[in-house]
């Protein structure tokens, strides 16, 4: 079974009498544990998609499933509790509390999830030792760079230890040296074991996943998997080398 599934998924909205799919019928499958990218000109849907990956949204038609629960069938209460516990969110614009220092920002989660003060604080300085921040504690978001700032949104996203991590356009903000940086720190978190789900517009960002999902018009309009990829060259080569050795 996936970690996510979706089935003939489709959200429609009518402005002035007009019919309008944001997303049009899409069925897709997300593994634990994958690393992925969804990619497309604005506009194409793709925050649609995350959104209604990430349980922010609802579908006008078809099902999704996260982590074998039908999202349309759960109450408010639980999704929120799915929201909080099971999945994580970096943004573009970092959306840090001003006034909250980097310790009281990434805590932020575990206070709606009742998490008490000294496992919140603990919970908190692993995750910001994680991201490299362990001697940034103190500082308010206006104290750091932009990369800084992104990596403590990334460690509130980790906080309540969540199944899949969704980040929208995360080094939109960033220049490339840093941009790259916080990639490197995406795919250590996919080599552990994590899903990650990048949205962006970019091929330079996308190409760095080894699944790409291209949207288009509210439609997938192409899968890359180079690990599939990958793996039939090696197939390819094993069958080559056998056929040599028949001969």
């Amino acid at each position: 079974m996936a970690l996510l599934e979706l089935r003939n998924v489709s959200k429609i909205y009518h402005l002035g009498g007009e019919e309008i799919r944001a997303l049009d019928d899409v069925t897709l499958d997300i593994e634990a544990g994958e690393f992925c990218s969804i990619i497309g000109p604005s506009g194409s849907g793709k925050s649609t998609l995350m959104h209604i990956l990430g349980c922010l949204d609802s579908p006008s038609l078809g099902t999704i499933k996260l982590d074998g629960v039908e999202i349309q069938k759960a109450s408010t209460s639980q999704l929120a509790h799915i929201r909080n516990r099971k999945i994580g969110f970096v943004f573009q614009f970092f959306n840090l509390l001003p006034k909250l220092n980097v310790v009281q920002n990434v805590e932020l989660p575990m206070i709606y999830s009742g998490i008490g003060g000294k496992e919140r604080r603990e919970r908190a300085l692993k995750a910001l030792e994680m991201v490299e921040l362990g001697n940034r504690l103190k500082n308010r978001p206006s104290q750091l760079s932009g990369g800084q700032q992104q990596r403590v949104a990334i460690a509130r996203a980790l906080v309540n230890d969540p199944k899949i991590i969704f980040a929208d356009e995360p080094t939109g903000n960033l220049d490339t040296h840093t941009g790259e940086v916080i990639l490197e720190l995406f795919r250590n978190l996919s080599r552990q074991g994590r899903t990650v789900m990048l949205v962006t517009h970019n091929p330079e960002i996308a190409a760095v996943t080894p699944r790409r999902i291209e949207i288009r018009n509210g439609k997938i309009a192409d899968k890359v998997d180079t690990r599939l990829a990958g793996l039939d060259r090696l197939a390819a080569a094993a069958a080559k080398s056998a056929a040599a050795g028949a001969h």
